[in-house]
């Protein structure tokens, strides 16, 4: 579930109108990008969230123990999704109510379940259809656009003190959409004029959930993990894979010199070339249907009048392509989860997710490969002699302008092969490739500056050149990039306690596809 905090404002309070017990503002603002807690950015589009169904909860700080009242009207407009709620009238909802008043609960946060959604160049996820399960008041601003604009409550003060609800920990199994952390409950916030809440150390729950919320929720849990350390003397550890607190000697709290060493990078070179698509049936099957064409309509030239034309019948393939799902876990030991710092916590459940991503763009890749044909073209690497590679990608340029009307504009290649492309010199050895402004390198031509997508400039090494280790070694793929289909649905983490070993496993995981269209247009070069 994502959940988007909001812009803090100015609140218009109206006392005085008997039994009135509301707030309206703006819900989520269309067209803005917001950063959720871990990282990734998020845009609405209007007619994104619903306006008919079941009516949004309206909780504190996105934590549904505390209920305190229910979404009452929901206006979509150009600018965002205008909403009204009634405050209930409970100990809570007199709290919610009072902290509204007071300008402390001046924010509004959304939690909603993306059903349809889509990412643009920069990775920035646009949804266009989603769940609203629920609306949460929170004090910390992150969503700019997002504001309670009036508060209405009635002239009589409630007589009944708050109290404070603790969060109870249950058996739960927490599923987490696209790019979010795992579903916690979130710590009860802090009563004024009660006694503070003094943490023996912060739980992984505890954590996870302010990690949700951020700002300075998290900053507090952080503080209270300090002091719990302190005055315990403990050497606490981080952990990972299937882990007790004797395995992770590598992450201490005195000293810690900055956070581990990232010697992955989780990038998808071969995914973000051909970009992910939402499936079209909603990730509801095992299996969808990709229609192609096998044979097209006809027409030409009548050779009389009152003669017959052209006919031919058509012919439309039903391809089925099935999803596979991707997936890795982690066990933690309740020991390691109690005595582990939480920033440990979060370096495991990144590397998890980072993993996935590595693995998804290898089956991209693998099925790239495998699905692909072979064009029956072989380029003899000569390092001074450039004419082979020329004519070698020519050659397969025109079979698929020749066969599909269409250009060539990807060159996939693994990293050896990458290297004879950047090798190759002429007859003097000088490099072929041109001036790169980044690189502050010059070459002695224009090789490599025109485009092949357009007609008038057919020259091959204006291809968009993607380098992946995740090729096998001599791989070399020549082709047109909308012909290759990556669909995907990142269903994010689970996590679930298991009572008999005092543990906790997590698990994140998604259903990913590749399809080639037509093999014709993603031709394999040999390379000798």
């Amino acid at each position: 579930m994502i959940k988007l905090n909001a812009q803090a404002v100015t609140i218009d309070a109206a006392a005085g109108e008997t039994q009135t017990r509301t707030i309206t503002g703006v819900a989520v603002p269309y067209g803005e990008t917001a950063t959720v807690s871990d990282g990734t950015q998020v845009r609405f589009e209007q007619g994104a969230l619903p306006v008919e169904g079941k009516a949004p909860k309206l909780f504190m700080y996105h934590d549904s123990s505390m209920p305190v009242g229910l979404v009452t009207e929901r206006v979509d407009t150009e600018e965002g999704m205008m909403f009204s709620a009634r405050i209930s009238a409970t100990a809570a909802g007199d709290e919610a109510l009072t902290l509204a008043l007071d300008g402390v609960l001046d924010s509004v946060s959304v939690g909603v379940n993306p059903t349809k959604f889509s990412y643009d160049d920069e990775g920035t996820m646009i949804v266009t259809e989603a769940e609203w399960l629920e609306l949460s008041l929170v004090p910390i601003p992150a969503f700019a656009g997002a504001v309670i604009e009036k508060v209405l409550a009635s002239a009589q003060e409630p007589d009944t003190e708050p109290t404070p609800t603790e969060v109870e920990e249950t058996e739960t199994v927490d599923a987490v959409q696209p790019e979010a952390v795992v579903e916690a409950a979130t710590p009860t916030a802090p009563i004024p004029a009660q006694p503070k809440r003094q943490f023996a150390m912060p739980s992984a729950a505890e954590y996870m959930a302010a990690m949700h919320i951020g700002g300075d929720t998290f900053r507090k849990v952080n503080q209270a993990f300090v002091e719990a350390a302190k005055s315990k003397q403990t050497a606490l550890q981080a952990a990972a894979g299937d882990v007790l607190t004797t395995d992770t000697p590598g992450l201490l709290p005195i000293p810690v010199l900055g956070p581990v060493f990232d010697d992955l990078n989780y990038n998808r070179p071969v995914v973000a070339a051909v970009g992910a698509r939402a499936y079209p049936d909603g990730g509801q099957s095992k299996t969808f249907i990709r229609p192609t064409w096998t044979t097209h309509t006809s027409v030409g030239a009548q050779s009389t009048e009152l003669t017959g034309v052209s006919a031919t019948t058509p012919v439309i393939a039903s391809n089925s392509v099935a999803k596979v799902t991707m997936s890795g876990a982690v066990s933690l030991s309740s020991q390691d989860m109690d005595f582990t710092s939480p920033g440990a916590m979060e370096i495991i459940l990144r590397d998890l997710a980072g993993q996935y991503l590595i693995a998804s763009d290898n089956y991209c890749a693998d099925q790239i490969v495998a699905q692909g044909a072979s064009s029956g073209v072989t380029w003899t690497v000569n390092a001074t002699d450039p004419s082979d590679l020329i004519n070698s990608l020519y050659d397969v340029a025109e079979s698929i302008l020749t066969t599909t009307r269409f250009l060539p504009d990807h060159l996939f290649v693994s990293p050896d092969v990458w290297k004879k492309l950047s090798s190759q010199l002429d007859a003097d050895k000088r490099p072929i490739f041109p001036y790169a402004a980044a690189a502050g390198l010059m070459g002695v031509n224009g090789m490599g500056t025109q485009n092949i997508t357009t007609t008038n400039t057919l020259n091959p090494l204006g291809l968009n050149l993607v380098v992946d280790a995740n090729f096998a070694s001599g791989t070399m793929v020549l082709a047109r990039g909308s012909a290759i289909e990556f669909y995907e649905q990142v269903r994010g983490i689970m996590s679930v306690e298991v009572p008999s070993t005092l543990g906790r496993t997590f698990s994140y995981y998604g259903y990913v596809s590749t399809f080639i269209a037509d093999a014709t247009m993603a031709q394999k070069i040999t390379v000798a």
